[in-house]
Formats: C-alpha cells, sequence, structure tokens
C-alpha cells in the first residue's frame, strides 16, 4: 500500500500553479499562454490590483484558471499563501509559484518541480548562479546584492548549500502547506527568505535548480537598496530564533556547548582586553604581559569554538525529506503493530 502510494505521487501528480498577480495587465496573458498543459490548476490571486488583471484573467478561455481575489492588498507573500491554501484544497501534489510579470520561464517548470517529484525535496527554487555565462545578463547591482543576501540567508536558515535566496521561482511539496508556521512568513518582499528560514526550522529538504536569469522591459519592485536596509536585521532575527530552536530547545548537542562558550570567552576576552587597554593609555604605561594573554588567549579560544561551532552546523544540513521521514514512520508504526500482535 505505501509503495504503491509513492509510485502514484510520482508517476501521477496533480500540478498547481500559483501566481500572486498586482497590476500586471500588461504581462498577465503572456504568463498564462506559456504555462505548460501538464499542469492541472492555475491559480491567479489577484492582490487588490487596480489594473485590469482580474478581468482579463476571468475573461481567459481555459477551464484551469481559477481566479481568487483579496479585498486588501497583502503582497505577494500573502497572495501566494492564498494561493498554496487553494491549491492544497484541490489535492495538489506539488505547488510552483509564478509571478506574473513574465520574468520566469515557462519552459523551467519540469525542472522546478522534478526533485520533489522524484522524493529529492521538499522544496526546490531557481538559481540564476550555477551558469556563469548567465551572469552577464543580471545586472551588476543584482550580483552584488544576491552575493551578501546569500551568505546571510546561508546563517539565518541553515541552508549552507544554497545559493539566490530572493528567486521567487519555487516550488513545494503540499504536504508542507498545512505545517508552516504562517505567522512567521513575511509578506512582502522578505517572503522567499522568510520561507527558507521557516523551511529551516521544519528541517526540509532544499534543492536549488539551475534558471537562467531572464530580463526584459520588466522592472523589478524589490529595490537593492531597500533590501540592503530591510533584510539584515530580519535576517538576523531569523538566525537567532532558528539557533535557539533547534539547538536549545529541541536538543542540546556540541553545537550548543561550543557556540555557548565560545561566545562567553569571547565576550570576556574583548572586554577585559577594551579595559585594560584603555586603562594602559590613560596610566601611560604598557599592560603587563599575563594581563595581555589573559585577554587573548580566550579571545583565539573563542573564535575556535565558534567555528568549531559553525563547522557542526554546515553538517547538520537536511537530507531526507520529511515526506520520506513521514512514509518511514507509518512503516515504523506497522511493524510495531505486527510486532506486537505477534
Amino acid at each position: 500500500m505505501i509503495t504503491h502510494t509513492i509510485s502514484k505521487h510520482i508517476e501521477n501528480p496533480i500540478v498547481a500553479v500559483v501566481i500572486p498577480a498586482y497590476n500586471v495587465a500588461e504581462h498577465i496573458l503572456e504568463v498564462l499562454v506559456g504555462i505548460p498543459r501538464f499542469v492541472s490548476h492555475i491559480i491567479v490571486v489577484n492582490d487588490c490590483s487596480s489594473d485590469e488583471t482580474a478581468e482579463l484573467v476571468r475573461a481567459w478561455d481555459d477551464t484551469r484558471v481559477q481566479l481568487l481575489s483579496h479585498t486588501e492588498n497583502q503582497g505577494v507573500g500573502g497572495a501566494t499563501l492564498s494561493g498554496y491554501d487553494l491549491a492544497y484544497k484541490l489535492g495538489a501534489n506539488v505547488i510552483v509559484k509564478f509571478d506574473g510579470d513574465n520574468q520566469m520561464d515557462p519552459t523551467f517548470l519540469p525542472s522546478i518541480i522534478s526533485p520533489i517529484m522524484l522524493g529529492e525535496a521538499d522544496y526546490s527554487k531557481g538559481n540564476r548562479f550555477l551558469q556563469p555565462n548567465e551572469l552577464r545578463i543580471m545586472p551588476w547591482t543584482r550580483r552584488a546584492g544576491n552575493l551578501t543576501l546569500s551568505f546571510l540567508t546561508k546563517l539565518a536558515s541553515g541552508y549552507w548549500d544554497i545559493f539566490d535566496p530572493t528567486n521567487g521561482y519555487t516550488a513545494i511539496s503540499s504536504e508542507l502547506v498545512p505545517n508552516l508556521n504562517k505567522k512567521a512568513l513575511d509578506r512582502r518582499y522578505f517572503f522567499e527568505t522568510s520561507m527558507l528560514i521557516e523551511l529551516g526550522l521544519q528541517q526540509a529538504v532544499v534543492r536549488d535548480v539551475n534558471i537562467p536569469a531572464r530580463y526584459g522591459e520588466e522592472v523589478s519592485s524589490l529595490s537593492e537598496v531597500k533590501a540592503f536596509f530591510e533584510f539584515p536585521h530580519r535576517l538576523l532575527k531569523g538566525f537567532t530564533r532558528r539557533i535557539l530552536i533547534l539547538y536549545f530547545l529541541r536538543d542540546f548537542n556540541a553545537f550548543s556547548i561550543f557556540s555557548v562558550f565560545g561566545l562567553l570567552l569571547l565576550i570576556f576576552g574583548l572586554i577585559w582586553g577594551s579595559y585594560h587597554w584603555i586603562r594602559s593609555v590613560q596610566l601611560a604605561r604598557p599592560t603587563p604581559t599575563g594581563t595581555v594573554m589573559l585577554a587573548v588567549l580566550p579571545v583565539i579560544l573563542g573564535i575556535q569554538f565558534l567555528l568549531q561551532a559553525l563547522v557542526i552546523d554546515i553538517q547538520n544540513i537536511p537530507t531526507r525529506p520529511l515526506q520520506m521521514r513521514e512514509q518511514a514512520g507509518v512503516i515504523e508504526k506497522f511493524f510495531r503493530k505486527v510486532n506486537k500482535n505477534d
């Protein structure tokens, strides 16, 4: 029975495409035309557009298309979550987020859903950095911004093997949708990054998929300057929350010990060294060697402990998809019941 369920999920998936749409009347029909026929449901979420987006979608002759309209603008995150909920109710196995501004190439839909269909991942996302030739198409400001944000996102989410975190071309296994902590997900431009942080807390498997950059005349509404000032403090908050939950509330392991002792030693060494350095300047006399060593040694040990904690965190990247873990749990319960009856 379990094997049959897995096989059915892989061979005959129900794929839904969610299109958050806000004032995209100029491009929405081009997007709808390009959606492949293997997609069972196309959910366009009209996020309180002031143009003709809703009218164009409503008049579109395709039974797969469903229009969901918000009475108030909820941002790309809010629109995507509304689409996820409807796709889940429609019985979709894989849900793809596809923007309505025609910046995403529909020919890569098979690539983005493949890791989930094959049971290799719970969530897949586009990565425009995997092919060096494609980087020439991307504006240099976006390249620089993505490099910085990618590293900070790795630190915050725990996914050290992914890149290009703001890429909105994503696919998710529908099994994750009911368990998402929607209150923790951002409703605006931080949505994709906050999703990675939330998935990290669930220990879901995330895979990057090579999807070349596609820039036409459309102008992205995500400003690099805005992201530079708004994202870092949110990433720091996400990092702190992840560490506390994974390594102190749910578990206490080597990472917990190394990080605590490393942080305490580093803080002690910096405070001790700063105090005696200032005092030596004020008194105009050199600091004793023993005092200097008492500052330097804790700093060195603290950094070493924190680096070791970082290595442990990198080694803890999830590798087994949640769907596989759930199926393994079903099998385990079955055999427990059999052994009990015997």
